[in-house]
């Protein structure tokens, strides 16, 4: 454990007592505060005995270092990580195909939130980070997740290469995006194990890890605007690596029938 951390945001709250993926000693709710979602919070944290306490607005914008708290702050244990090899085992347990995220020096939180919802919605198994050079699971992270973080299985490595490497021995087939290359996402084979390979919001993969990538691939873009942002890249890949297995897997219920 790291400490105890401060996550805001009703859905993050709400999201973290359900779970139960981390201890949360204190649940802080401003006065006068109330609304469906308040009293669910509320009911949660009584019937699992979390201490609740009504404090002002100036006290909860201290603790949560902003004003876009909604009125709801929880002090909870640190985000819990696995190890990579659990991470590979638990994923291969699940399934024969599962998606790894490897994000490569992301640095926003707004983004890294983004992402984290995105990859929980559509089922990707876990994300894999830096240990340095990149944004850690702040509080602004968690809210943007909107309470995807308490249930998304993340790993921290040293080194991004390393990691890779140690993924294909495992059997994992390794896809970088790369907006230069003229590659279409729809055009490549994207079925079993595969670890997804987003880079840096302003330089996107490093050269090395690009260069430990089975196949680069790119988004096709059709406006004037030639790139997307990281996040909604990662939902976009994510989502076509789903529509290609669906696609396969009702051709073979077809054939079957």
């Amino acid at each position: 454990m790291e400490g105890e951390k401060v996550i805001y945001g009703i859905y993050p709250v709400l999201e973290a007592i359900k779970s139960e993926a981390r201890d949360i000693s204190e649940i802080i709710i401003a006065y006068q505060k109330k609304g469906k979602d308040i009293s669910e919070i509320k009911t949660l944290a009584r019937n699992k005995n979390i201490k609740l306490s009504l404090r002002n607005k100036q006290r909860i914008d201290t603790l949560s270092g902003t004003w876009k708290h909604q009125g709801v702050v929880a002090i909870v244990s640190a985000k819990r990580f696995v190890e990579i090899e659990d991470l590979v085992h638990i994923s291969l347990e699940k399934r024969s195909d599962p998606i790894l995220l490897i994000l490569d020096g992301i640095t926003d939180p707004q983004n890294l939130g983004a992402i984290i919802r995105s990859a929980e919605a559509l089922g990707v198994e876990g994300i894999i980070l830096p240990k340095n050079r990149a944004v850690g699971v702040t509080p602004a992270v968690a809210r943007t997740s909107a309470g995807a973080l308490e249930y998304m299985k993340m790993a921290r490595v040293i080194n991004i290469s390393r990691t890779i490497e140690y993924l294909k021995k495992k059997g994992f087939w390794i896809v970088g995006a790369d907006e230069k290359v003229k590659k279409p996402i729809y055009n490549q084979n994207l079925n079993g194990p595969l670890g997804v390979v987003m880079g840096n919001e302003k330089e996107g993969i490093k050269k090395l890890v690009k260069e430990k990538c089975d196949i680069l691939i790119s988004i096709p873009m059709k406006g004037r605007i030639n790139s997307l942002n990281v996040s909604s890249a990662s939902a976009i890949i994510i989502y076509e690596i789903l529509r290609q297995r669906v696609k396969i897997h009702n051709k073979k219920v077809d054939k079957n029938i």
